[in-house]
């Protein structure tokens, strides 16, 4: 089973990858600039993939807590999907949040 979900995780990765990256590595030249948008590129892509999965767990946190039916150990697993999803999720948002900063400073320091 964690096998099959490693296949599927690393399926959407590579394909999310690809529509996203693809037309930033064809660069002819390799400026600053270009450098920049390449790794903005794939920071958007990865969180945008990270919020999909988020999301998904959210789901399935959601509707394990909703058919628990009273029954403490799957209610704590519940509570547990939907705290680690939040978990992530803000982790996540904090990387993004953290990479345009570092971009804004290194662009008033370095210029554009």
């Amino acid at each position: 089973m964690k096998r099959r979900k490693l296949a599927l995780l690393s399926l959407l990765l590579n394909i999310e990858l690809t529509l996203f990256i693809s037309p930033l590595a064809l660069a002819d030249t390799a400026g600053v600039g270009q450098v920049e948008s390449f790794i903005q590129g794939v920071i958007t892509a990865v969180a945008g993939l990270a919020g999909l999965v988020a999301t998904g767990y959210f789901v399935v946190g959601g509707f394990r807590y909703i058919t628990s039916s009273g029954n403490p150990q799957n209610l704590d697993k519940a509570k547990r999907t939907l705290l680690f999803s939040a978990t992530g999720l803000a982790i996540t948002i904090a990387a993004v949040v953290l990479s345009n900063i570092v971009t804004n400073i290194a662009n008033s320091a370095f210029g554009s």
